[in-house]
């Protein structure tokens, strides 16, 4: 998308605007945004830079600018996790096993630095300060993103002939701990109005199926404003695009096509001359809040733009959860 492609940095770096900041899960989203485009070197270039600002223990910084990491000085696990995730995707539609093996050091060490955060009871703490200390708290919505991370982890070692049992033993712990354990979730954060704490279950691959459509039903009329998308937060009069993408592709993965294609429509209006999306929409006050295009808000739009028309070989890789094979 050349809109992407525009704010994307020489340096392979895609910050949230043109000379914003940047923090490593937005970065690789937009660089999926930038594959299914077709800007498959400009995304490589994206992943490269991810190689060559990982941390000595397989980590990132939780935000980026200009090439600096910036406070706040801490690591976060989903954030890190979601290169796996981002790499899967990128060798779906380039094909390139080259690409694999180049990345294949980073996923690996950036795996192993979130599993180091897992608990006995299965949940994943959410973040490390800038002295390595874990916070004691676990996420909701960052442990769904993990999940289908390390799914798109087990399929890069699958692919090149690596053995990780563990990571898939870290995922069915973990996918334990998100259905039977929720009070180990969220336990220092107010959840309950947050959309992404909604439907992220069942964007990851958690929930599935008739449990998957049942879980977003129940709290439907809470968040979504029809005509227009889903409220970011259900107490407040403000819908935004890239959770109303999101949501589609979550409801794609239920079996709920007709309701992702209205989801997507009703978000044309906030697309800008330039090609970017507003991020988006106050009810009350009938305005553009804030007045900014995120680049990931962009890459969400192509990313349920590609699950609902197949515009990519990676088309399906958020509408079904596939496990590994053993390789």
């Amino acid at each position: 998308m050349t809109f992407l492609a525009t704010v994307q940095e020489a340096s392979g770096a895609i910050p949230w605007f043109e000379d914003g900041a940047l923090d490593p899960w937005n970065h690789v989203e937009a660089a999926m945004g930038l594959s299914i485009g077709g800007r498959c070197d400009e995304a490589l270039q994206a992943y490269r830079w991810l190689a060559c600002n990982q941390r000595a223990d397989g980590s990132w910084w939780a935000s980026y600018q200009g090439g600096r990491p910036q406070p706040p000085w801490h690591c976060e696990s989903n954030q890190v996790a979601y290169v796996a995730t981002g790499v899967w995707h990128h060798y779906l539609i380039s094909k390139d096993c080259s690409f694999l093996e180049e990345m294949w050091p980073m996923v690996n060490q950036a795996l192993r630095w979130v599993l180091e955060l897992q608990s006995e009871h299965g949940d994943i703490l959410w973040a490390r300060d800038h002295q390595g200390k874990a916070y004691d708290d676990s996420l909701i919505t960052g442990c769904s993103s993990i999940y289908k991370s390390l799914e798109c982890g087990l399929r890069i070692a699958g692919q090149l002939g690596h053995e990780r049992p563990a990571w898939r033993q870290a995922q069915q712990r973990l996918a334990n701990a998100l259905h039977r354990q929720p009070r180990r979730f969220n336990r220092g954060w107010e959840t309950k109005l947050h959309a992404m704490d909604w439907f992220y279950p069942v964007l990851g691959g958690v929930f599935e199926g008739a449990a998957g459509h049942q879980h977003l039903m129940a709290r439907w009329d809470e968040f979504v404003e029809l005509g227009l998308g889903c409220r970011c937060v259900a107490d407040e009069p403000w819908v935004t695009v890239a959770e109303s993408c999101e949501l589609g592709m979550a409801l794609l993965a239920v079996g709920e096509a007709a309701m992702a294609r209205r989801l997507l429509d009703w978000q044309w209006p906030w697309q800008s001359a330039g090609g970017g999306f507003w991020t988006g929409y106050q009810l009350h006050y009938q305005l553009l809040w804030p007045v900014e295009q995120p680049t990931w808000t962009a890459a969400a739009v192509l990313l349920l733009a590609d699950a609902l028309h197949g515009i990519s070989p990676a088309s399906r890789l958020f509408t079904r959860a596939i496990m590994a094979e053993a390789p």
